[in-house]
């Protein structure tokens, strides 16, 4: 057993089946939301039509159009609440919980700078040590913010979309990117830098901006030039010397774009693309210089361009956003390889989010809002709710229905009607006044908003709990065994030379294992995964006892396990006991548990299985638990500890009941 222990692999069986667990359980609540909401709904449309009935009104209310949004901020909404929710449908790839750290985060930031790798780790420990929790989360988390830029009504339900968007990508962007790359050295902007969850950022930003900021063309202009001088210097990297892009062959081998295409060329795909990206590869291999002359000139030219026509207008900027977004797509399929192959695949890259953005840019400087609105592109609409005077579709001005189906000059907005006679105006609740669209819409964002709360509730409580998951020791080293037997009995001595037997210890329950008190590797570590488990019982440690046994033929005095007991830290713990005796006392020991223990030759090591047993209060085996650590992670052992707890409850629980 020893040596089959370390981090569960991508794909690791056990790991996916509670990715899905989690995802069936929080699909389930997602499902309860859906159907109250609807019911929610249609008990509003049967209010609202029992009341039209009893003032005479019709039925269902007649809108007119209101104020249309920005035609750019629309884009960015839509086009990036698409872009979020495939995100979130890609996160449910099973490889994501497994693979994801080690396959994307951990090797993006590999050629970062220290700091950039530490930040890094902070977060893949979060992810490490509870991956099904995580990954399902975000699953969620990115398809309620995409649900919410795509439905969400206009105000604040939308920059809240937009404002989740510009939390959710920090923390993707600093955490999961390693910053997009732009810290390591060879970033490019033809390879992702900065990274595309960047460009998420961004439009989330503007998406929270009032309309007012979208009267007139001068956000686009501002957007444009930004985008302009990203370009610039984007060509400018990918035209200094030394960092291997103008060669398509370096010494015999690709050249740095060569190596990243053809590297792209090997993920998992269908060969239709393969084929296409692998032509690619072998093109710049051969004409390395000329592919990144174009891609110099082409990038410098277009922010050139960007900068000069936020300026001149549209004369400017349909050709240079047009040519763009060619170049961007074809670095999207040449060169980024889609960016979602592979199984763990995150997003479609950064070429359609920059080119998103830059098209947004485009139509706030060629289409504002002033003058959508006077051009009549439909948009919002405000509610109107009408009298049994007013004629269905009779056009009555926003505003001016009900007091001219009364005859009043004074108005009454959609929340009172007057009477005739100028009596009071009768109150109307604020439900009153949505239509079939507006309550709809209403009731799209409110689920949208549970969505991303059913993903940002596990994760806080995970982000806060510094236990891993159980599921990932099992996923090393097997389930636990349960059994039902009396366990061996044995009388052996304790380091202060008192004999002890496993009948003293009736009315506690038993954590027994073996140890090597001069051993290095494994022994020391299962030794502080059982510290952790014993504070991780809280109260409950008071009726558990750990109890280790020598696993060492020749180095089993006394002072041996004295020392390894402070080396540990185990002789301030008042429940732990370590037990020696004499070679045949210890050898009937090791073999009634089964415990194989092997000096190597010459006696220079001493390998043993690594188990622990969970013997109840009344002497019955309970347990029998693969301990083996391998090169266990720090989440593996804490995964252990929190295991071990677990097991040791259910115990005490079952013993309990007999």
């Amino acid at each position: 057993m020893t040596g089959m222990g370390g981090p569960p692999g991508p794909g690791n069986a056990s790991i996916v089946a509670e990715f899905r667990h989690a995802l069936a359980w929080q699909g389930a609540l997602v499902l309860v939301l859906v159907v109250v909401l609807f019911v929610g709904w249609n008990q509003l449309r049967s209010m609202q039509y029992r009341r039209a009935v009893a003032r005479g009104e019709p039925f269902p209310h007649v809108t007119a159009p209101g104020t249309p949004e920005p035609t750019a901020r629309r884009f960015l909404r839509i086009a990036f609440g698409i872009l979020w929710t495939f995100d979130g449908l890609l996160q449910l790839q099973s490889g994501m919980p497994t693979g994801l750290v080690g396959g994307v985060i951990k090797p993006a930031a590999a050629t970062s700078p220290g700091w950039v790798q530490h930040l890094v780790d902070s977060g893949v420990t979060v992810w490490a040590n509870h991956p099904a929790t995580a990954a399902a989360s975000t699953v969620w988390i990115q398809l309620g913010i995409g649900l919410l830029l795509l439905v969400g009504p206009r105000g604040w339900w939308s920059r809240g979309a937009g404002l989740a968007s510009v939390g959710w990508g920090l923390v993707v962007w600093s955490v999961g990117n390693a910053f997009g790359g732009i810290f390591a050295p060879g970033a490019t902007v033809l390879f992702g830098a900065p990274g595309a969850v960047l460009f998420y950022v961004v439009a989330g930003a503007l998406v929270t901006l009032p309309d007012r900021a979208w009267e007139g063309p001068q956000l686009g202009r501002l957007v444009l030039r930004a985008v302009g001088v990203f370009l610039l210097g984007a060509a400018l990297l990918q035209a200094w010397p030394g960092r291997g892009f103008w060669q398509g062959t370096a010494h015999g081998a690709p050249g740095t774009l060569a190596a990243m295409v053809a590297q792209m060329a090997q993920t998992a795909q269908p060969a239709p693309f393969h084929s296409l990206v692998a032509s690619f590869a072998s093109f710049d291999r051969a004409h390395g210089w000329g592919v990144n002359l174009f891609a110099v000139v082409a990038l410098a030219g277009l922010g050139a361009a960007l900068l000069v026509g936020a300026r001149v207008g549209r004369r400017v900027l349909r050709p240079t956003v047009i040519v763009l977004g060619v170049l961007c797509v074809a670095d999207w399929v040449l060169i980024e390889d889609f960016g979602f192959w592979g199984g763990v695949g995150t997003d479609p890259n950064s070429m359609l989010p920059l080119l998103f953005v830059a098209v947004g840019g485009y139509l706030a400087v060629t289409v504002p809002a002033a003058a959508a609105a006077t051009a009549g592109i439909p948009g919002e609409d405000t509610v109107v709710p009408l009298t049994a005077a007013t004629p269905v579709g009779s056009g009555v001005p926003v505003g001016a229905g009900v007091a001219a189906a009364s005859g009043s000059t004074g108005g009454a907005g959609p929340g009172s009607t007057r009477t005739s006679g100028g009596a009071a105006p009768e109150r109307r609740s604020w439900w009153e006044g949505l239509d079939t669209r507006h309550a709809g819409r209403l009731a799209a964002a409110v689920g949208a908003l549970g969505i991303l709360l059913v993903g940002i509730a596990p994760m806080a409580a995970a982000a806060v709990n510094g236990t891993a998951d159980p599921q990932i020791a099992e996923a090393v080293d097997g389930a636990p065994n349960v059994a039902s037997g009396p366990a061996p009995g044995f009388t052996l001595t304790d380091v202060q030379g008192h004999s002890v037997s496993l009948a003293s210890l009736r009315g506690s329950t038993v954590v027994l294992t073996f140890l090597d008190p001069v051993c290095t590797t494994d022994c020391p570590i299962i030794a502080q995964e059982l510290k952790a488990t014993n504070g991780l019982l809280g109260t409950d440690a008071a009726h558990v006892r750990f109890v280790a046994v020598v696993a060492n033929p020749v180095y089993r005095s006394a002072a041996y396990m004295a020392a390894f007991d402070r080396q540990e830290g185990l002789d301030t713990q008042a429940n732990w006991t370590y037990l020696t005796g004499s070679l045949a006392d210890l050898t009937s020991v090791w073999d009634t548990y089964g415990v194989s223990v092997v000096t190597a030759p010459a006696g220079g090591m001493v390998v043993h299985a690594d188990i622990v047993y969970v013997i109840d209060a009344h002497g019955t085996l309970r347990r029998i638990i693969n301990a083996d650590t391998g090169s266990a992670t720090s989440s593996v052992r804490s995964s252990f500890s929190g295991l071990l707890a677990s097991q040791v409850t259910q115990v005490q629980d079952e013993a309990g009941r007999t």
